[in-house]
C-alpha cells in the first residue's frame, strides 16, 4: 500500500485486491453517507525500528469482546492497563489477566 501526504489530506493506493478489500471495508465503517463520518485515532506509537506497525482506533465503532490469558491470573484484586489504547480493567484475584492489543495487559502499582 502506498501512502501519500500532502499537509492535511492522506492518501491510501491500495497496491492489490487484498488490500484494496481492506480499503473498501475501511471506508464503509468510516464512511457514513447520511450522517457523520467517524474518525480514527491513533493508539500507542510507531517506532519503526521497535515494530513496524501503526495501530488507530475508530472512535464510536464497538471493540470486541475481552479475551483473558488462559495461564496467568491475577495475585490480587488489581487494575490492569493496556499501555497500547489505555484500556483499563477491574480484575480479582484469582481470576485471568485479560489480553488487549495482542497482549497481556500489565498489573498497575
Amino acid at each position: 500500500m502506498k501512502i501519500n501526504v500532502d499537509r492535511n489530506v492522506v492518501e491510501f493506493l491500495p497496491e492489490n485486491e487484498q488490500e484494496t478489500a481492506s480499503m473498501e471495508t475501511l471506508w464503509r465503517v468510516i464512511v457514513d453517507c447520511a450522517k457523520e463520518n467517524k474518525k480514527m485515532t491513533a493508539i500507542g506509537e510507531y517506532i519503526p525500528i521497535k515494530e513496524n506497525l501503526a495501530r488507530f482506533v475508530i472512535e464510536g465503532v464497538p471493540g470486541g469482546k475481552t479475551v483473558f490469558s488462559p495461564d496467568h491470573t491475577a495475585n490480587e484484586d488489581c487494575t490492569y492497563v493496556c499501555t497500547i489504547c489505555n484500556k483499563y480493567m477491574n480484575v480479582a484475584k484469582g481470576k485471568e489477566v485479560p489480553l488487549c492489543c495482542g497482549r497481556e495487559m500489565e498489573a498497575m502499582d
